[in-house]
């Protein structure tokens, strides 16, 4: 079982580089042209790669206005139809051939979420390098061994799932022949709120299934991806948008492109500060070792003089003797004269 997935010759795992992935999903607003603005926009701000979503209203649901399929319960897209609301979002199939090769010219990742078994044809012939399975899809059986059966990586994300969910769905992909597993820790709302994201249970899933483990976040702002780093995740997914001025079903949860920048930036920093386990001193350190405290003389003393807590104590910087053995030099006469200032060393305590 591999604790990385490769993406195009990328490896992505444990004591790796962070993989980020900008999710455009419904930001393009149906304007190709502000698809392409966004791919660039996520180079730009340091995104390995960008995803998209396939699908049409009629891979995913049916146009029906009953009850079961009107969306309420508080989302930022309530009193919609799941057939009007995926109508609006939905990318272009015919658009996406034409954004992957844009990705291949700027030397930006490319691949995408399939909703159903069309979705993953058409995506094999796009030559996409790896898939994404959605949170709500984790317990779509026949889809998932459909997207194995490709051998290609895949990243599923666990929002809502139980763990027992979770254990089904990777097992379903594992006997389809999945070799390149990573899960992706995930809070299906939308936003997010931080006290639901519960990121401890990154290292709990990377444990158990011994597989990468990222994040995909719905959260506003940056503050979870960076911490979900300091978890272990190595993968960050998280909405990208030109601007959340632009109408749009995503827009509330996404970043703007000096953000998502922002976002990259202080993940690099935070896996750079993940280091390793480590005691003592770096390289760097060395040159402050000398300002510790050691035993100094801060009043003359002559030869026989006592040494006491007044001629004798505690300071920085470090060039006299360890603290540890100031009890015992108390008490002790000096074997000779020395100055206020002086280093206290063996020489200077008297039948030593």
């Amino acid at each position: 079982m591999n604790r990385y997935i490769e993406i195009s010759g990328r490896r992505v795992g444990d004591n790796l580089p962070v993989y980020v992935v900008a999710e455009m999903s419904a930001n393009h607003n149906q304007d190709f042209e502000q698809a392409v603005k966004i791919l660039r926009a996520a180079k730009e701000a340091g995104a390995d790669a960008v995803k998209l979503q396939t699908y049409t209203p009629d891979t995913l649901t049916i146009p029906s206005n009953k009850e079961y399929f009107r969306i309420g319960g508080g989302t930022l897209w309530d009193g919609k139809t799941l057939y009007d609301l995926y109508g609006e979002a939905y990318t272009p199939w015919d658009w996406q051939p034409k954004l992957k090769a844009i990705a291949d010219e700027i030397g930006l990742g490319l691949f995408s979420t399939p909703f159903d078994a069309t979705a993953v044809d058409f995506l094999e012939k796009m030559g996409v390098p790896a898939y994404k399975v959605a949170s709500f899809e984790i317990v779509d059986i026949p889809l998932l061994e459909k997207i194995a059966n490709t051998g290609k990586p895949i990243l599923m994300s666990t929002g809502m799932a139980t763990l027992g969910e979770i254990e089904e769905a990777v097992q379903t992909l594992r006997t389809a022949s999945a070799k390149q597993i990573a899960l992706l820790k995930c809070t299906s709302e939308y936003p997010a709120a931080p006290e639901d994201m519960n990121l401890r249970t990154i290292p709990h899933l990377a444990e158990a299934f011994q597989v990468p483990v990222g994040l995909s976040d719905h959260t506003l702002g940056i503050a979870v991806p960076v911490a979900a780093v300091g978890l272990g995740a190595c993968i960050v997914e998280k909405h990208i948008t030109l601007s959340r001025a632009i109408p749009g079903p995503d827009r509330a949860f996404s970043l703007e492109p000096a953000e998502f920048r922002a976002m990259v930036d202080a993940v690099r920093i935070a896996e750079k500060a993940l280091g390793a386990v480590s005691f003592g001193q770096s390289e760097k350190e060395n040159a402050s070792r000398v300002f510790r405290r050691s035993l100094f003389i801060v009043k003359e003393v002559k030869a026989g003089d006592k040494f006491t807590p007044e001629n004798v104590r505690s300071i920085r910087p470090g060039h006299g003797l360890h603290t540890r053995h100031l009890k015992e030099i108390v008490g002790r006469r000096a074997a000779r004269d020395a100055e206020a200032g002086t280093p206290l060393d063996w020489s200077h305590v008297s039948n030593w």
